[in-house]
């Protein structure tokens, strides 16, 4: 905390657009430092310095350098216009441009590389702008340095096509085509578990941190218990017991209406489900990428901790309303009532998780559960009762879960000893039995208990798609790389003709570096290798936008990466670096395994195997440039739950401090 300046506030609370916490550059920092915190042992950081003054950056760098080497880590850090002596702490560089990359050597090597393509930086000229100035079509001619030969533009495809009959692009061409030797290789280079730690301690970690943040987010609870004591007393005024009787069919029909109107105000009081879930889900869908948690290990504990929500809130509606409206006095029915709403209550809020988890967003959440709750109201046998249902609607009035609770309720209460009195002359009815046959309700007792049972098994399924809506869904919303129709026909127009010389075979455990030497070991001694990563002939194609279309593109899909080859080493500090737009974010995407649309060609090995993406994202960190954080956290307890779910178990609480 203290190389990343976070000890100044590791107890202020991370805040978001409504609560006060640290500031932008503070949270670029924090989102660094809940990866450092775990074992990755493969870091890729995106535009980490956005946010951050050159003198933070140059610290988390030199950090970065230091661990890298220590621990022959392989770490990549995109950069845009990093500070010279920012920029000196790399190793070796990686320059991108529309896709391609032009060098990937040593940082030392990259201005002759220029040079030799008659391109000279100036004395006191920043290397990291010149080599993005170098690729721009508008500032390129300002470093010509061949004074006899006639300046033309040189194209970015051309650099990646020099590059690969340049010395260091050959070197590197023929060390990746070495055949990978697995003798080399330690059986512990590669992990094999998907998650950092045992499920037992997973689920009491996400058990901890929901706990945490219940508690910081206690005045919502408060607010919904004011609110339910609120509408408890209007209820109480409306259907007060002094004014209802139970003479007449009449007098069941208020009694009904009450009943209705109870479990309608239990039922939406889950809805606040909606604005909370989402409100999480940027930082859940973040931790399940990283491989924090699987979805279960956080759905599970949520279940657990609404229950005693359920059940403060459903009890404190039963206990003052029950007697006040006069229900049947029977204690039984009084307890079955109150178990009955608690089992409605579980539904509800694991009715609105659903709807949040699969809306993703609030309008469409809102709009979406809104129309749900339409149609379960409509069709729960109250509004419009069952033998008035069309026969091709009747299925609705079947899953509807408020069926199951208005007829279980009715039940338990019509069934009592104040309705036991006959309905009439003419009938062996009770008045109670009698109601609920006119409202076309089920008159047998057993049908509390089926409404019980469907409640429950509804609660069940629910969190079950909750579960699997938070493991498999992603953020709404299709990110598309947006050009123009010139921009689009230039690109295409410089990739004509061009081809590809490199082919990536293999890949050697002990890569060494561009002169062929193969390293050393050093730092401390791991119980593995450390991993290498390479790439061949990875290519990325999105659809091209329908607006582009419009205006004549006759192609379907853009290229964003072309034929992409490379590798990253232990123990080295790599850039890449590249104007905007050139395709730095989608290549780290690309590799860390982040892209779910679009087409992904070529392949990619760790350490000489094909990369699994489900063991990969454990050992492997992902420092996005947006921060997504819990807002109730503090800084302190965001870095502490990350490696509470990274660390073994068996490292202690004050190590992890």
């Amino acid at each position: 905390m203290k190389i990343l300046g976070l000890d100044i506030c590791s107890d202020t609370l991370v805040g978001d657009e409504m609560l006060k916490g640290i500031s932008g550059g503070q949270k670029k920092r924090l989102t660094t430092g809940e990866l450092l915190v775990g074992p990755a042992r493969v870091l890729f950081m995106d535009e980490i310095s956005n946010g951050l003054d050159s003198s933070t950056t140059y610290q988390i760098v030199k950090y970065m350098r230091h661990s890298t080497r220590a621990l022959d880590g392989t770490t990549v850090i995109s950069l845009l216009q990093p500070a010279p002596e920012t920029y000196e702490l790399f190793d070796d560089v990686i320059l991108l441009c529309e896709g391609q990359i032009l060098y990937q050597g040593p940082r030392v090597a990259a201005l002759d590389f220029f040079a030799f393509m008659g391109f000279r930086c100036p004395e006191r000229k920043n290397v990291a702008d010149f080599l993005q100035e170098v690729l721009s079509k508008k500032d390129q001619e300002q470093y010509w340095s061949l004074p006899f030969h006639p300046y033309r533009y040189i194209p970015p495809g051309k650099f990646a096509e020099a590059f690969r009959s340049y010395q260091i692009g050959k070197n590197l061409h023929e060390e990746l085509s070495i055949p990978f030797d697995s003798r080399y290789n330690h059986p512990l280079a590669l992990s094999t578990s998907r998650y950092g730690v045992k499920k037992s301690e997973l689920l009491k970690t996400s058990f901890d941190w929901q706990m945490l943040l219940m508690k910081r987010n206690s005045f919502i609870y408060i607010f919904k218990f004011i609110q339910l004591f609120i509408v408890a007393l209007i209820t109480m005024s409306v259907f007060m017991r002094t004014a209802l009787h139970h003479n007449t069919i009449d007098d069941g029909g208020l009694y009904l209406g009450a009943l209705y109107f109870s479990m309608v105000i239990i039922l939406f009081n889950g809805f606040t489900e909606v604005s909370m879930l989402v409100a999480k889900l940027p930082v859940l869908y973040k931790h399940r990428d990283l491989h924090f948690y699987p979805s279960w290990a956080y759905t599970l504990p949520s279940w657990l901790l609404s229950i005693p929500t359920s059940l403060y809130e459903s009890g404190f509606w039963v206990a003052i309303s029950y007697y006040v409206i006069g229900y049947d006095p029977d204690i039984t029915r009084f307890l079955r009532q109150f178990f009955l709403y608690f089992c409605l209550h579980q539904m509800s809020i694991a009715l609105f998780r659903v709807i949040g988890s699969l809306g993703r967003n609030m309008i469409v959440a809102n709009t979406f559960g809104s129309f749900a709750m339409l149609v379960v109201m409509v069709l729960g046998g109250y509004i419009i009762s069952r033998d008035r249902i069309p026969s091709w609607w009747i299925w609705g009035y079947w899953v509807s879960p408020l069926m199951y609770a208005q007829n279980a309720a009715s039940v338990n209460e019509f069934l009592g000893n104040s309705w036991h009195k006959r309905a009439g002359n003419y009938t062996n009815f009770s008045l109670g039995e009698a109601l609920l046959r006119a409202r076309s309700y089920f008159p047998e007792s057993y049908w509390y208990w089926i409404g019980v049972g469907a409640l429950l098994g509804y609660t069940v399924l629910l969190n079950l798609l909750f579960t699997f809506f938070l493991a498999n869904l992603n953020s709404l919303g299709k990110q598309q790389a947006v050009f123009s129709k010139e921009e689009l026909e230039e690109r295409d127009r410089r990739r004509k003709g061009e081809s590809v010389v490199t082919e990536l075979r293999y890949y050697l455990q002990n890569s060494g570096s561009f002169n062929g030497k193969y390293f050393k070991q050093r730092g401390m001694v791991l119980p593995f290798q450390p991993l290498s990563m390479s790439f061949s002939n990875i290519n990325y194609f999105v659809d091209i936008p329908v607006e582009l279309k419009q205006q004549g593109i006759t192609e379907d899909r853009l290229q964003l990466l072309v034929n992409v080859t490379g590798a990253f080493r232990p123990g080295v500090l790599t850039a890449l670096v590249g104007v905007s737009g050139a395709g730095k974010t989608t290549l780290m995407d690309v590799l860390a395994g982040r892209k779910t649309g679009g087409l992904i060609e070529g392949s990619i090995h760790i350490s000489g195997y094909p990369k699994r993406q489900e063991t990969f994202a454990r050992i492997s960190g992902y420092c996005e440039q947006n921060d997504i954080h819990s807002p109730c956290l503090t800084v302190l307890e965001s870095l502490l739950f990350s490696a509470w779910l990274r660390l073994p178990s068996d490292v202690g609480l004050e190590t992890q401090r």
